[in-house]
C-alpha cells in the first residue's frame, strides 16, 4: 500500500470511529458523550494507522494507549478496537511471527486490563473472549503475509542467481567457443602454409628443369589456396553467428566439398533438429573434409562414397567408400585419421577407421550435441 493509501486508511478510521459513536453503529459500548477528547483520541488512533508501516511497535503500543483511554473516558462506540487489530496485523506483517505473537500478547494483555478497569467489568468476562480472538486472527493473518512475502523474495532471489549462473555459464561457454574457433583458423593457415610453402619449393627447384612438373606444383598451390580460403569463409561464418554455442557453419556447406572427380557422392541427413554448437559443426566439417581428401588420395579405384549424417543427442558421420585403401594413417599436416581422432575425443566422441567386408574403406565418428545447462 503507498502512502496515500495509508493516509486514506488513517482518515477512513477516524471518521468511522466518530461517525460510528456519534449514530452508535456497530458494536454496542459506553454510552458517554462525544467531546473533544474523544476527537483528539481518534485523531491519534488514525495517526498511529498512518504510520503503523515505519514504526510499528510505537503505534501498537500508541493503539492499545488510545483503546484504554476511550473506554476510562466511556467515549460512544466501539469501533476504536480496530486500531489495535491493524496495529498487530502490520507488526506481524512486518517483523515476522516472533514480533507478531510479542505484540498480539501485549494487545490481548491490554484488553484484559481495559475491560477490566475501563468498563468495571470482570477479569473474564464474554467480552475477553471475544476480543482476544480478533486479535489472535489479526496476528495470524499479519503472520501468514509475512511468510508469504518472504517466501516470494526467496523464490525471486532464487530465480535471480540461476538466472545470473545460467548467463554466466552461457558467457563461460561462449568463449571456449571463440577459442576453439580460434585454434581452428590456426590449424587451417598453419596446415594451408606449410603446405603452400612445400609445394612453392618444388616448384622453384625443378621450374628449369622440369617445368612440367612446376605447372603440376603450382596447380597444387591453388588447389589448397582454394581449399584453405574455404574452411577460412567457413571459421568466419561461425564467428558471425548470434549464438556461438548453437550455430551452423561448416555442416551446411557440405555440398561444396562432394566434386570428386571420377566419383559419386551420396549424402544422406537424418534427424529433425539439425543445430549443433559450434566446435561440433567444425569437427565434423574436417572429419568429412579430412575423410573425402584420403579418398582422393589413397582410395584406388574408388567409384562411390556414402556420406550418412545422423542427428539426435549425438551426431553420428559415417564416410564409406568401396575402393582399395592405401595407408591413410598420416596426411600433410598430421590431419589424418590420427588427426580426426584427435577431433572427436576432444569433445567427448569417438572414432573409427577401418576396411570394410566388401573391401572398401569406413570412417565412423559420434560427436556429443547435446550439453547440461542446469
Amino acid at each position: 500500500m503507498s502512502r496515500a493509501g495509508d493516509a486514506a486508511l488513517g482518515a477512513g478510521l477516524v471518521f468511522v470511529v466518530l461517525v460510528g459513536g456519534l449514530l452508535e453503529l456497530g458494536p454496542p459500548g459506553p454510552s458517554g458523550p462525544m467531546g473533544p477528547g474523544a476527537v483528539v483520541l481518534a485523531a491519534v488512533a488514525g495517526a498511529a494507522t498512518v504510520l503503523r508501516r515505519r514504526f510499528p511497535v510505537g503505534c501498537l503500543a500508541v493503539a492499545d494507549a488510545v483503546t484504554f483511554a476511550w473506554f476510562h473516558f466511556d467515549y460512544p462506540g466501539r469501533l476504536i478496537t480496530a486500531a489495535p487489530l491493524i496495529g498487530c496485523y502490520a507488526l506481524a506483517a512486518g517483523r515476522g511471527w516472533r514480533a507478531g505473537v510479542a505484540g498480539g500478547v501485549l494487545t490481548a494483555l491490554c484488553t484484559l486490563l481495559t475491560v477490566r478497569f475501563g468498563l468495571s467489568g470482570d477479569w473474564f468476562t464474554d467480552q475477553v473472549f471475544n476480543a482476544v480472538p480478533l486479535v489472535a486472527a489479526a496476528t495470524a493473518l499479519g503472520v501468514a503475509v509475512h511468510s508469504h512475502r518472504a517466501f516470494a523474495r526467496g523464490a525471486r532471489d532464487w530465480a535471480e542467481r540461476l538466472a545470473e549462473a545460467r548467463s554466466d555459464q552461457a558467457r563461460r561457454q561462449a568463449a571456449e567457443e571463440r577459442l576453439e574457433i580460434a585454434r581452428e583458423l590456426h590449424d587451417v593457415f598453419g596446415h594451408t602454409m606449410a603446405a603452400i610453402s612445400v609445394q612453392a619449393g618444388v616448384a622453384v627447384h625443378v621450374m628449369r628443369r622440369r617445368p612440367e612438373q612446376a605447372a603440376e606444383a603450382l596447380n597444387t598451390i591453388k588447389r589448397i589456396s582454394d581449399e584453405g580460403l574455404a574452411e577460412v569463409q567457413v571459421v568466419l561464418g561461425a564467428m558471425r553467428s548470434e549464438n556461438l554455442c548453437t550455430a551452423t557453419g561448416g555442416l551446411a556447406r557440405l555440398d561444396e566439398l562432394l566434386d570428386i572427380p571420377g566419383v559419386r557422392v551420396e549424402l544422406t541427413r537424418t534427424g529433425e533438429n539439425r543445430t549443433v554448437p559450434v566446435t561440433v559443426d567444425l569437427a565434423a566439417y574436417r572429419i568429412v573434409q579430412e575423410s573425402l581428401t584420403n579418398v582422393r588420395r589413397h582410395a584406388h579405384g574408388a567409384t562411390r562414397v556414402r556420406i550418412e549424417l545422423a542427428y539426435g543427442e549425438r551426431l553420428r558421420i559415417v564416410v564409406r567408400d568401396d575402393g582399395s585403401p592405401g595407408d591413410v594413417s598420416t596426411t600433410v599436416g598430421g590431419n589424418g585419421i590420427e588427426g580426426m581422432r584427435a577431433r572427436a575425443e576432444k569433445l567427448g566422441g569417438t572414432l573409427t577407421a577401418a576396411r570394410t567386408a566388401d573391401e572398401g574403406f569406413e570412417v565412423r565418428c559420434e560427436l556429443p550435441i547435446r550439453r547440461d545447462t542446469t
